[in-house]
């Protein structure tokens, strides 16, 4: 079993889960809520009108579907316990009765395969293969990233840089496809199946490569010294569209980047290798390439219409341009018009219709829409009924059919499920998979607010307020800061499971006796290209640190707030803020708590940028030093709590080796939790407890009242 280190500068203490607060009757445990799973990756099979999704359950990862009519959900694959194995990438196969898979690994990186039960025998990334007649799992390969044959015979994949296929019946062994140069990825079959095209990333330039299954060879597309990416088939399987970022030798990384050199889209004969560019992004606002969540930067529809996502009013829009030769100036088509943005995407079979949701309607939401790829009609809504109202939606997929769209929502009070839309009906896939010790009526109802930072700017948070605090008393409060920093909260529960997590942590604290304020700081999504993109943020002047401040005043002036009693926490880039607020402000923020935090811009970047080396710009580099919390210890006063797993690849685990040894020198008061093999992301829900009990009891300790 893992061991876990508690310890202060001067003394241990032994974590506790019983809170200082208990005064509220209807108080819940960290365990009962986070106790409801959290669904994912939503799939739609080929044909049958099936859809299929992975939902986490206290840790254990497994796969659920539904099939038309009745469309009941049901758990297909049977793993149990806390094992931290990832899984996700499911593939249908083009009959629509099996799913391929990948299990274990890290998905983010597809580096080492992580250990974070600190097993003692070998850990592997593995392709499986489940069907939907009840029969167990069979394992395919050792790889992930896989694509399925339309023929269903057999499955192409990458393992370590190269590409492999075996068959699915397993007649086989798994074989190399194309070992290549560089690091492959990307991969897709062309509609006949006789093609697969794919992405080859070479350090400082990418290929878009061809593999003929016939001819057994290679063929590169339009090669360039550009970045090539993104590549989708034409539905006759002559042509290839890709994405194409302009050569860059500039190192920028957590650093606003609001113009460049405009990409464009391309697309090549594939017998010819031959391309043409079909697209240019204008200068200036949207000449930087913005993605969205979806498996595909770009669909080409069935009426030769290529959709993409573009920033140039400055918000992640949808827009459509003509694939066609004939059309010598392309001019693009703007699908998705207003101040909003854009963010899970998919389309219908034929591609004519997309499906994406946005935060239109409320900004602090998302809702489902749907939009004709060809343009000419203003985008309607999928869940028509609900629009204005408190729910979160997310992944919309359609069916292979067409008679309906599956999606994730949530609110504030019931977390993320699979549900589908019928018609004008709406219901839930997996209606009895949350557990009765749920404590949904216990939940608060956060409130929208809107503050000025220290400088001006204004920001958006949510406020959680239990209606149960005396109001004739001043009490405890937190900051919230997410990580990212290109995310945001809104007012539910969150579809990424991180922050899912964290809000069930701000959901707890508010029930133990906190107010809880979570704060959408500034190079944030949602809000538009501009305060994305904020000038000075990162590390380039650290300006998200006038939102921390401006929080914290907030706060203060409440007349329900303690102003000697305010503390934050954060993980990832809401650390980084975290450890900032108490460098810069310790007579302001009482107590923090830093989960793998970044504590020196210039070590982080390098984890981002390989090249980036700061004696190569001092000056840039003596400036994300000073944009960094190790830059203020000397005014760091408040104690904190340092959460790391010691197998961290977003930020590295000595980041907070080297603040440990700045605090011992400093004399400030500390606490530490390490978790050995544990990475970024946890992969464990008991690391998730533990975590947040170590944190909440830390606030008691230093912000409620003996």
């Amino acid at each position: 079993m893992k061991r876990l280190f508690i310890a202060t500068l001067f003394f241990c203490f032994t974590v506790s889960a019983t809170p200082v607060s208990s005064q509220n009757p209807k108080q819940f445990t960290l365990e009962q809520v986070m106790s409801a799973p959290f669904p994912s990756t939503m799939v739609a099979a080929p044909i049958g009108g099936s859809v299929a999704w992975v939902q986490i359950a206290r840790g254990a990862r497994n796969i659920w579907d539904a099939s038309a009519p009745d469309y009941k959900g049901r758990q297909l694959t049977t793993y149990t316990g806390d094992d931290g194995d990832e899984l996700a990438e499911l593939v249908w196969t083009g009959d629509g009765r099996a799913i391929v898979y990948t299990r274990g690994g890290d998905l983010d990186n597809f580096g080492e395969s992580p250990n974070p039960r600190s097993a003692t025998d070998e850990q592997k990334q593995l392709l499986w293969i489940v069907t939907l007649d009840g029969k167990p799992p069979r394992q395919l390969a050792e790889g992930h990233s896989a694509a399925v044959s339309l023929k269903g015979d057999r499955v192409a994949y990458v393992s370590k840089r190269d590409i492999w296929w075996v068959k699915i019946d397993g007649s086989d062994k798994p074989a190399a496809l194309v070992q290549s140069k560089g690091r492959s990825s990307s991969l897709h079959w062309s509609p006949n199946g006789s093609k697969l095209v794919f992405v080859n990333s070479r350090g400082d330039h990418n290929f878009i490569g061809v593999y003929e299954v016939g001819a057994k060879s290679v063929r590169y597309l339009d090669a360039s010294v550009d970045r090539d990416g993104e590549p989708v088939w034409s539905r006759d399987s002559k042509q290839v569209a890709f994405i194409r970022v302009p050569a860059s030798r500039e190192a920028a990384a957590f650093a606003p980047k609001r113009s460049g050199d405009p990409w464009s889209i391309r697309v090549a004969n594939v017998e010819t290798g031959i391309g043409r560019e079909v697209w240019r992004a204008d200068k200036d606002a949207g000449s930087v390439f913005r993605n969205i969540v979806a498996d595909d930067q770009l669909i080409w529809s069935s009426n030769d219409r290529i959709v993409f996502p573009w920033e140039k009013d400055g918000w992640t829009h949808l827009y459509s341009v003509s694939a066609s030769p004939d059309s010598r100036v392309a001019q693009p088509v703007l699908l998705t018009p207003g101040k909003f943005e854009v963010e899970h995407v998919s389309a219908s079979a034929d591609g004519n219709e997309i499906i994406y949701s946005s935060n239109q309607a409320d900004i602090d939401r998302r809702y489902i829409w749907r939009v004709a790829a060809a343009g000419g009609k203003q985008p309607t809504a999928v869940t028509a009924a609900i629009i204005g109202g408190d729910s979160i939606e997310w992944s919309p997929v359609a069916t292979s059919d067409g008679k309906a769209i599956a999606f994730f929502h949530s609110d504030a009070r019931r977390p993320g499920r699979a549900a589908i839309q019928i018609g004008t009906q709406m219901r839930d896939l997996a209606p009895t998979s949350i557990p009765a010790e749920f404590p949904e009526s216990s939940l608060v109802e956060p409130q929208p607010v809107i503050f000025d930072s220290a400088d001006g700017m204004k920001i958006h948070g949510q406020l959680f307020l239990s209606a149960h605090l005396d109001k004739t008393k001043r009490h405890p409060a937190i900051l919230f800061f997410h990580g990212g920093s290109r995310r945001q909260m809104l007012l539910g529960w969150h579809y990424m499971y991180y922050y899912r997590n964290a809000y069930a942590m701000n959901q707890y604290l508010a029930n133990h006796g906190y107010i809880v304020l979570s704060v959408n700081y500034r190079s944030g999504i949602g809000y538009g290209m501009e305060f994305r993109e904020a000038l000075n943020y990162g590390a380039t002047g650290a300006s998200e640190f006038n939102d921390v401040l401006g929080a914290g005043i907030y706060l203060r002036n409440r007349a329900d707030v303690d102003p000697q009693r305010i503390g934050l926490w954060g993980g990832s880039y809401g650390g980084y803020l975290t450890a900032m607020g108490l460098a810069r402000a310790s007579d302001l923020f009482a107590a923090g708590v830093d989960m793998h935090g970044v504590h020196d811009w210039n070590i982080v970047i390098r984890n981002f940028v390989p090249a980036y080396d700061p004696q190569a710009k001092p000056d840039a580099a003596r400036l994300a030093f000073e944009s960094s919390p190790l830059s203020s210890i000397k005014t760091w006063r408040s104690p904190v709590l340092l959460i790391h797993g010691d197998d961290d690849r977003n930020v590295p685990f000595s980041e907070t080796v080297h603040l440990v040894e700045a605090l011992r020198n400093q004399g400030v008061e500390f606490e530490q939790l390490i978790f050995p093999d544990e990475i970024h992301d946890f992969l464990r829900h008991e690391d998730w407890l533990r975590a947040y009990h170590a944190s909440a009891n830390f606030f008691d300790r230093h912000l409620q009242r003996p």
